[in-house]
């Protein structure tokens, strides 16, 4: 008879990214939830790495690896690594991203250089980085942009990505943003609520957002609302089985308005529930909420 970890080999996760964009962060976070971490591992020694952790945890144990641009040569090999599940595991690869401006911002602050900047300037570093891997974010499973988010924000989305190792659909998230702070660059969907009137202009409503049941429903009740929502639902829910087929377990879904408080907000709780309703595992994320 075949033992639970023979029948059930553990997700593996690979997380990689840019420099300073938070790897560390979600490391520490996938080791809390209970991942065997490995950092900065070449990715040629993958394989052994997986097959040292079954030997010696047993394959249900759950593995995250980090690789970076300090691998070296050895970086080119990791897109062929990831390309398959390993020794049967479920294979994810996540990849971390920021703007250039923040990125920078955040190695001055940490006062270390860049691994491939050399002898030029910081910047000289990311530019060159975006290049090595930019095949891999193309393959990435997961990409998360941390442009705004704090240390805590980053692994709340680490905690709702692979918080539950049981769940292997596909996983929802569905954003509200305002255009005014720009569209999210990690969103697979965008979908855009200013044809919708704004509750801003509605002196009792101005004050709340979106989840506030009389703005909800000042939302719900205009003319194309449902319409909308009757369209949109069933086209994210069309093309769900084929991101599983495809491999993707994370979908993105963004929705803004004007500045991402009323009409954006609102519509993302309702398509939330509404493909949760189709039995879809459906979150919300307010980017820009409270940001006024």
């Amino acid at each position: 008879m075949m033992t639970q970890d023979a029948a059930r080999p553990g997700e593996l996760v690979v997380v990689t990214g840019m420099t300073g964009a938070g790897r560390s962060t979600a490391a520490k976070e996938l080791e809390d939830l209970g991942f065997y971490v490995v950092d900065n591992l070449p990715p040629s020694l993958l394989p052994d790495v997986v097959r040292l952790v079954d030997e010696s945890r047993g394959r249900s144990q759950r593995l995250a690896v980090v690789v970076d641009v300090r691998s070296g040569a050895f970086f080119d090999q990791l897109i062929g690594q990831v390309s398959s599940d390993i020794r049967g595991r479920q294979t994810t690869l996540l990849f971390l991203d920021a703007d250039d401006e923040v990125l920078v911002r955040r190695q001055e602050a940490a006062r270390r250089p860049h691994p491939l900047q050399g002898s030029g300037r910081l910047l000289d570093g990311l530019e060159r980085e975006r290049r090595v891997l930019g095949d891999l974010r193309a393959k990435a499973d997961l990409v998360v942009d941390t442009t705004a988010l704090n240390v805590h924000q980053l692994t709340d989305r680490i905690a709702d990505a692979f918080g539950t190792p049981e769940a292997v659909g596909l996983k929802v998230t569905v954003i509200s943003f305002g255009f005014k702070y720009g569209i999210p660059v990690d969103a697979d969907f965008v979908a855009d609520m200013r044809f919708l009137p704004n509750p801003f202009w509605v002196p009792e409503l101005r004050p709340h957002n979106g989840t506030d049941p009389d703005v909800a429903d000042y939302v719900y009740t205009r003319p194309g609302a449902q319409e909308f929502l009757d369209g949109y639902v069933p086209v994210l829910a069309g093309v769900a089985p084929g991101y599983l087929r495809e491999g993707k377990r994370f979908m993105r879904v963004a929705l803004g308005c004007t500045g991402g408080k009323h009409r954006s907000v609102a519509m993302a709780e309702e398509i939330a529930r509404r493909l949760r309703e189709l039995g879809h595992d459906a979150t919300t994320a307010h980017r820009d909420l409270g940001r006024e």
